[in-house]
Formats: C-alpha cells, sequence, structure tokens
C-alpha cells in the first residue's frame, strides 16, 4: 500500500461523528464571541453571498473590507465598504472572515489572512467555517460542503483514488480530500503549467480531432484549441446554453476563415441524460449554470446529437450538470472512446463520482487529475483511452 492511500485511508477513518462535532464547533472555537461583530473581507460575489446568508440566519457584519480602492467609503446592500486599515481602527476587536475565494485569484488563503492580521486584527478567519456552522443557508458553495458528507462515501473516496493514474493526480486528490474534510487552503495543490483543457503531456492534439465543447462559453477553449492545432481540417460540436454567451460564440465562429467556419456546428443548448428542458441560470458569463434560475432551456444529450459521430476529444466544464452531461454521452464513449476532459470543481462529490462514472462507462480509460488554477479552480479530470 502506497503512503498516500494509507495517509487517505486514515483522514477518512475519522468517523461521521468526529466529522459532525468539527462542523458544528470550528467556528465557535476559531472565533470566538460575537460579541464586536463580524468584518467580511471581500465584497465581492463570495462576501455578498455570505452577506445575505449572514441576514437569514438573523446576523449582519459591521462593515466590509477590501482591497479595490473604488468601493472604499461606499456601501454594499446597506454595509459600509472599508480599507482593510480603516475597518481595523474602527472595529479593532471584530472577528475578520475573509470571503474572498475566486478562480481569477493571484493570491492564496494564507496571504489574504496574513493581510487581516497585519492590519491589526487578532481573530481572522477563513469563510468554510462560518458556511458549515450555518450550513442551511450556505451550502452547497461549489466544492465546499460539510465534512461528514465526504467521510459517508469512504468507499468511493477510496475506489476513485486507485483510478489515478499517476502521483501527481494521488497527490492532489489526497491534498482535495484534506480540504473538504478540515478546510485548510495549503492542502490544495499548485496549478500545472500546462493550458488547460490541453495537456500535451497527456494527449497529442492532432488537427484532424473530432472535438466536442460542451460549456463552450464564448469560444474561448476553441481559441485555445485553434492556436494549439494551426490547418485544423476535421470538426467541432460546441454547446452553449445561455442565450447571451451563445451570441457572443455565434459572433466568434462567424469572424473566422469560411473554411475553418464551415467546420463548427453550434447548438444553443444544455448537455444532460436526456432531452427535454431545464432550468437555468441565465448570466451572460462563464458561471451560467444548470439546475437552477428562472430561464428555460433546451437539452440534448450527446448521444443523441453524435449518433452518427466518432469524437475523439470531449471536454466538459457545464458548471455542476457533469454527471449528467456524462450519463448522456454513456453510448458515445463506449462507442468512439474519445479522450475527455471533465471538470470536477463544481460539487463536493465530483471528486470522486466523475472518475467513477467515467471507469463504469468505458473500461481502459487512465485518469489524471490536474488543478489548472488556484486553491482548487478548474480541477479537471483528464481520461485518456488505453492503447
Amino acid at each position: 500500500m502506497s503512503d498516500l492511500r494509507r495517509s487517505l485511508q486514515e483522514l477518512l477513518g475519522e468517523g461521521r461523528d468526529a466529522a459532525v462535532e468539527r462542523e458544528r464547533t470550528a467556528f465557535d472555537k476559531q472565533a470566538g464571541s460575537l460579541g464586536e461583530g463580524l468584518v467580511l473581507f471581500g465584497a465581492g460575489h463570495l462576501g455578498r453571498k455570505t452577506l445575505s446568508g449572514l441576514r437569514k440566519a438573523g446576523l449582519g457584519p459591521v462593515a466590509f473590507a477590501d482591497n479595490d480602492t473604488g468601493l472604499w467609503g461606499k456601501d454594499v446592500s446597506g454595509v459600509p465598504v472599508l480599507s482593510l486599515p480603516d475597518a481595523a481602527r474602527r472595529h479593532p476587536e471584530a472577528i475578520v472572515v475573509v470571503t474572498i475565494w475566486r478562480g481569477e485569484g493571484t493570491d492564496r488563503m494564507r496571504e489574504r489572512l496574513a493581510q487581516a492580521r497585519n492590519a491589526g486584527f487578532e481573530r481572522v478567519i477563513a469563510f468554510l467555517p462560518l458556511f458549515w456552522k450555518h450550513h442551511e443557508v450556505f451550502l452547497p458553495h461549489y466544492a465546499v460542503d460539510l465534512p461528514h458528507r465526504v467521510v459517508e462515501q469512504r468507499d468511493r473516496v477510496l475506489a476513485a483514488f486507485d483510478l489515478l493514474s499517476d502521483e501527481a493526480s494521488r497527490r492532489e486528490f489526497l491534498g482535495e480530500v484534506r480540504w473538504r474534510l478540515l478546510g485548510d487552503f495549503d492542502d490544495l495543490g499548485e496549478p500545472v503549467a500546462t493550458e488547460i483543457y490541453f495537456p500535451e503531456d497527456l494527449k497529442r492534439f492532432s488537427p484532424e480531432e473530432e472535438f466536442v465543447d460542451c460549456g463552450a462559453f464564448d469560444g474561448d477553449t476553441l481559441r485555445r484549441f485553434f492556436a494549439r492545432v494551426p490547418g485544423f481540417t476535421g470538426r467541432v460540436a460546441a454547446f452553449e446554453p445561455d442565450p447571451r454567451n451563445f451570441e457572443k460564440l455565434r459572433n466568434y465562429r462567424e469572424s473566422l476563415a469560411p473554411d475553418l467556419r464551415s467546420r463548427i456546428d453550434i447548438y444553443p443548448y444544455a448537455v444532460g441524460r436526456e432531452r427535454g428542458t431545464v432550468r437555468f441560470n441565465a448570466t451572460g458569463n462563464e458561471a451560467a449554470a444548470v439546475g437552477f434560475g428562472s430561464a428555460e432551456v433546451p437539452a440534448v444529450t450527446l448521444d443523441e446529437m453524435l449518433a452518427r459521430g466518432r469524437p475523439t476529444y470531449i471536454k466538459m466544464d457545464t458548471e455542476g450538470s457533469e454527471i449528467d452531461a456524462l450519463a448522456g454521452a454513456a453510448r458515445t464513449i463506449a462507442r468512439a472512446r474519445p479522450a475527455l476532459a471533465v471538470c470536477v470543481y463544481h460539487q463536493q462529490n465530483h471528486l470522486w463520482e466523475i472518475p467513477l462514472q467515467i471507469a463504469s462507462t468505458a473500461e481502459g480509460y487512465r485518469q489524471y487529475l490536474r488543478p489548472q488554477l488556484l486553491e482548487g479552480w478548474d480541477l479537471v479530470c483528464y481520461a485518456i483511452p488505453g492503447g
């Protein structure tokens, strides 16, 4: 047994009751009394979600602190936004909850925590313990969910670990599980140097690829793909259900040379496990997602759309609906055996459920886990068919 697997077994041996106890008590142990109030460090998307959740829980921060000078002196939903030093002068005994965690981040949580402490605050914690304590209003939030749910899936977690094909993947998997259980962002690995969705150390890309882009956004992945494979002579099928994103995708296709444009089919559909209509959060940006929101969009299966094709590469970044998308592509994957790039960071259990689903769909795939951005964002499972 490898040291990494032994470490994973020990980590998962904690027991459900102990994990539940940590969820209930971690915030109070780290933060102490709320008598002096809360300062939320970060007034962006996560900070605003935290404010909304706190108000539902009957609480509320005394201020936001933020590094954006353009926000200082303004209010966000009635809460003043201050610089960190100004917040420390006005509320020196407050608890600071760091509410900065985003895919485009260039720093790490430990640096944000240190910045708040250096400003003069003594009690500074990341947002996870707060979200665990008030899970009914906060969770799930991407891969953040209650730790005991990981422990309950112990056997499946271990089975997915055993599917990974190299040490780097197994090390990343262990760190991701530790973070889900213990909330320490330092457990999350550094991003790899290879470009997202195109890891040339795992797969050689050719001009003849039959490429399927699920979650095509505005054509950003296609731009990278065409830059990587000049003289493209294959086919592309791109799916993007958000109407505004689809219009950007259409405009991008129309900007291409006629020969290349003729090789690209674009569809305003979500991909799922069955044909129908799904609820959709139409944001007009990369976070547009299936499963919630007020809009409705048509959904199709890849098995239906690709019935006559033989895709060689399928990428899925569908903001949390990847498991359904894989289910609707099962026959195609088993028949054509394309390489796969599937995001596994949108929900807590996707880390293990997606590798297990790929393995149950078709045998002989080598699976790799690669962090493409800091702190767990854009974590991708690459599945490469055997020889």
